[in-house]
C-alpha cells in the first residue's frame, strides 16, 4: 500500500500534505459506524494515549484539532487516520502501531471514533475529591530520621504503564522501594526539605511518599481530578513542607492540599478567557507548576489561555487566595528556572516562542523565538564563559536545541536571545529532554518520539562550552523496539540515568553512565523495570538543579 510506504521513511510536510488531499472525503459523508461499547473503549483510549496533546475536548494545543469538522477539512478518512497513528510524524506525534503500542484493530477503533462527535467528559465533585483522601501513616506516626543514609541520592523511576514509581538509591544502585502510584505518572517532585516525593499520575491521583522511612512508601493520596500533570509543593522560607498543589487538565482547575497528608483545602477552576483574542476557552489546562524563590506563591501555566499566573498560598488557610495574571502566549507548557532562579522560562509550543516570567517584579520579562514545538522540560542551564548563564531547550517538530541568555544585568547584549542553535544529527524532532549539571561539562538531548528507530535509542552528548557533538550513545541491541530518554544526573553530577522505554509487557532496564568518560558503567534491569520513562534524583529536584 503507498500510504505505509510513505510513513515508512521520515515524513516530510510536503508529503502529509500530499497524504491529506489523496484522502479527500465529501463533507457531506457520514461518519463511520461505532458501536455504544466501542465508544467506551475508544474514549478510554484516546484519554490514555492522545488528550494530553489534542485535549479532552479534540479543540486541539500541542497537537491539532482532532475534531469531525477539522478531520474533514484536512480530508482525512479512516484509512488516512489509521496511517497517522501507526506510523507517527516527524512533528513529535508517537509512532503508537509501530511501537506496538495499539493494536491494528485499537488504531482503526480510534480512527472510526474520531470521526464522532467527542462524549462531553465527566465533572468531579469536591465530595467526591474528600472521599478519595488517604491517610495511610499518621503524621505523628512516622519516622523522626532518615532511615537511610543515602536518601538525598535516592533517584525516584516512573514506571508509567504499571502505575507504579520505584525508589533506586544512586548510590548502591539498588532498588529500595516500589510504591504503587496513579496511572501514567506524569512527574515527581520533592518537597522543600525533600523528606517528601510526590507523583502525579494522569488520572488525577496524587501520592506523596515518605523517603525518610527504612522501605520508602506512601504515606496519603487523594484524587482530584480525572486528568491531571503537574505538582509541586510550598518551598518558600516559613511554608517549607506545608501545601502541595496539583495542577488538572480536566476539569481544568488547581487544587491545594495539605503538603503532609494531603487533606483538600481548596480548588479554583482555570476556564479563562484567550489572552489574545478574547474569546472563551473552557479546557485551558493546568500544564506545569513551579515553586517561587521569591516569595510564598507558585507558577501555574494556564496551556490554552496562554496566561501565567503567579498564586499567592499566604493566606490560604484564611480562605484567601491572590492571583497575579500575567498575559504570555499560546500554548504554554512545560519549562524551568534560569540560574538565578528568578526568571522562569516556558515553552509556548504552538507559537515557537520561550515566555520569560520575572517572578521578583511579577512581569512579563521577555518572549523568545526559537524553533518549532519547543520542549525543554525543565530546560539546561550552562554558565557559559563567553555569554554568561545560558538556559537551553530542545524541539519536538525539529533538530535544534536553542540557547538562550538569561543574564540582562551582566551580559544584557545576549539577554532573552538565542546565542547558539545546536543541530542534532539526522532528520526530524523528537527530543523530548535536555539535561546537564554544575559538575558535568556535558549537554544531553535525547530523540524518543523521532519517527526514525535508531534515533529513538540514542543518546547525544555535547561539549557544553564549545557545542560540538563529543558523542552519540546507543542503547545496547538486546534491548529491541525501545526508546532512549529522560536524561537525569545523580546528586554529585558524576553519572547519569538513561531509561529504556518499551512496551509494558517487556522488562527493560536503568542505564548508568559515567558522567566524565561516557562509559556505561552498570545497568539496573529486572523483571519490575516495565516502562520506565521520568526518573528525578531527590536533591537536584529538591535543589532545581538542571
Amino acid at each position: 500500500m503507498k500510504v505505509k510506504k510513505l510513513f515508512k521513511g521520515l515524513l516530510s510536510s510536503a508529503i502529509l500534505t500530499g497524504l491529506m488531499a489523496t484522502f479527500v472525503q465529501s463533507a457531506k459523508a457520514e461518519p463511520p459506524p461505532i458501536t455504544k461499547e466501542e465508544m467506551e473503549k475508544a474514549s478510554k483510549i484516546y484519554f490514555d494515549r492522545c488528550a494530553g496533546c489534542h485535549g479532552m475536548l479534540r479543540k486541539g494545543a500541542t497537537g491539532p484539532a482532532l475534531t469531525p469538522e477539522n478531520l474533514k477539512k484536512r480530508g482525512l478518512n479512516t484509512e488516512a487516520i489509521e496511517s497517522f497513528i501507526y506510523y507517527g510524524t516527524p512533528g513529535g506525534m508517537p509512532d503508537w502501531g509501530r511501537q506496538g503500542v495499539l493494536s491494528k484493530e485499537e488504531i482503526n477503533l480510534l480512527a472510526r471514533f474520531l470521526q464522532h462527535e467527542p462524549p462531553p467528559p465527566p465533572l468531579l465533585s469536591w465530595e467526591k475529591i474528600k472521599e478519595s483522601w488517604k491517610v495511610y501513616v499518621p503524621v505523628e506516626e512516622r519516622v523522626k530520621k532518615p532511615q537511610n543514609k543515602n536518601w538525598r541520592n535516592f533517584f525516584g523511576v516512573i514506571l508509567r504503564d504499571v502505575g507504579k514509581v520505584a525508589i533506586i538509591d544512586g548510590t548502591t544502585k539498588k532498588l529500595v522501594s516500589i510504591v504503587d502510584t496513579g496511572f501514567a505518572v506524569h512527574i515527581l517532585r520533592t518537597s522543600a526539605s525533600g523528606r517528601y516525593m510526590y507523583s502525579i499520575g494522569r488520572d488525577g491521583k496524587a501520592t506523596v511518599i515518605d523517603l525518610w522511612m527504612k522501605k520508602p512508601s506512601k504515606v496519603a493520596e487523594i484524587k482530584v481530578c480525572y486528568d491531571a500533570r503537574s505538582i509541586d509543593t510550598s518551598k518558600y522560607k516559613g511554608y517549607e513542607d506545608k501545601y502541595a498543589v496539583v495542577g488538572c487538565y480536566w476539569p481544568p482547575s488547581f487544587v491545594i492540599l495539605d503538603g503532609e497528608t494531603l487533606k483538600p483545602i481548596t480548588r479554583h477552576a482555570t476556564s479563562d478567557y484567550y489572552y489574545d483574542t478574547k474569546d472563551f476557552v473552557r479546557e485551558a489546562r493546568v500544564a506545569s507548576i513551579v515553586a517561587s524563590h521569591y516569595d510564598p506563591s507558585w507558577v501555574l501555566n494556564i496551556k490554552e489561555a496562554g496566561q501565567v499566573w503567579l498564586v499567592d498560598y499566604s493566606k490560604v488557610d484564611k480562605g484567601s487566595i491572590k492571583i497575579d495574571m500575567i498575559d504570555a502566549e499560546r500554548y504554554l507548557h512545560d519549562g524551568g528556572w534560569d540560574l538565578s532562579k528568578r526568571y522562569f522560562l516556558v515553552a509556548a509550543n504552538m507559537r515557537n516562542k520561550i515566555v520569560v516570567i520575572d517572578t521578583k517584579d511579577k512581569e512579563l520579562e521577555a518572549i523568545v523565538e526559537v524553533g518549532t514545538k519547543p520542549h525543554p522540560g525543565r530546560g539546561a542551564n550552562i554558565s557559559h564563559p563567553k555569554y554568561g548563564p545560558i538556559w537551553c531547550t530542545g524541539h519536538i517538530g525539529e533538530n535544534r536545541i536553542a540557547c538562550i541568555g538569561t543574564d540582562p544585568k551582566n551580559h544584557p547584549q545576549y539577554a532573552w536571545k538565542v546565542v547558539k542553535w545546536i543541530k542534532l544529527p539526522g532528520e526530524g524532532g523528537g527530543n523530548l529532554f535536555v539535561k546537564t549539571h554544575p559538575n558535568s561539562k556535558y549537554l544531553l538531548a535525547d530523540r524518543p518520539l523521532n519517527p526514525n528507530p535508531d534515533l529513538q535509542r540514542s543518546i547525544f552528548v555535547y561539549d557544553k562550552y564549545s557545542f560540538k557533538l563529543v558523542k552519540t550513545l546507543k542503547i545496547p541491541e538486546k534491548y529491541k523496539k525501545v526508546r532512549a530518554v529522560h536524561e537525569e544526573f545523580n546528586k554529585d553530577g558524576t553519572e547519569f540515568w538513561i531509561s529504556v522505554w518499551g512496551k509494558k509487557n517487556q522488562p527493560t532496564a536503568i542505564l548508568v553512565y559515567d558522567a566524565k568518560t561516557l562509559k556505561l558503567k552498570k545497568e539496573i534491569s529486572g523483571d519490575w523495570i516495565r516502562t520506565p520513562t521520568g526518573k528525578f534524583n531527590v536533591y537536584n529536584t529538591m535543589k532545581d538543579i538542571y
